[in-house]
């Protein structure tokens, strides 16, 4: 059993180091592992089998897939923020449309019966179709006005957006000028909305 002092004595001990941490830091000097040295090499050897030319396209769509991971799961969360603040958190029996809500619970209910994936699945606004965020949103325009021009605005955008999506989910290889149209709605959205 500790005692006291020795409780002390390691709350003393991570103090300074996280001072002497913080001091390494603002001179630019990196503390702790550095995970992208060990995921990259993660990634070298898991992709290793593939040929070259199939390695170096799905490192091209590894950005982009990051980029609209990064954003449709911040639209979610957006989601969530508003129409909790403005609803509480019971929102989403009260606002989400019937289509909206039978398929995404369905969803989450095969999900936690019958696949052997982990993955989280407690947040039944992860089960939402990303072409439902859109619905979301102007089924509820007046907790979202004050953000998107329009609802025309902001339907157009997802709709291209969704396109692109689904292309590369299906692992299909998108061209440079469909890359810049995909991030140029994306930031579109992002300086509407703050981010």
């Amino acid at each position: 059993m500790s005692s006291s002092k020795d409780v002390r004595d390691w709350m003393f001990r991570r103090l300074m180091f996280e001072a002497e941490a913080d001091q390494f830091r603002s001179a630019g000097i990196r503390v702790g592992a550095d995970e992208s040295g060990t995921e990259r090499s993660l990634l070298d050897e898991t992709l290793d089998p593939f040929s070259v030319d199939l390695r170096n396209e799905g490192l091209r769509m590894t950005r982009l897939y990051a980029l609209l991971y990064c954003f449709e799961n911040s639209v979610r969360s957006l989601i969530r923020e508003r129409l909790e603040e403005g609803h509480g958190r019971s929102w989403w029996a009260d606002k989400a449309p019937k289509k909206i809500k039978e398929a995404a619970e369905s969803r989450q209910k095969e999900a936690r019966s019958t696949s052997w994936l982990e993955g989280q699945k407690q947040d039944v606004l992860g089960f939402v179709d990303f072409g439902h965020l859109a619905d979301l949103i102007t089924n509820n325009w007046d907790d979202f006005a004050d953000l998107v021009p329009t609802q025309h605005w902001l339907k157009q955008r997802f709709d291209e957006i969704e396109k692109a999506r689904n292309f590369i989910a299906h692992n299909r290889l998108l061209q440079p000028g469909e890359f810049q149209r995909v991030e140029m709605y994306i930031a579109d959205w992002n300086r509407q909305v703050g981010l």
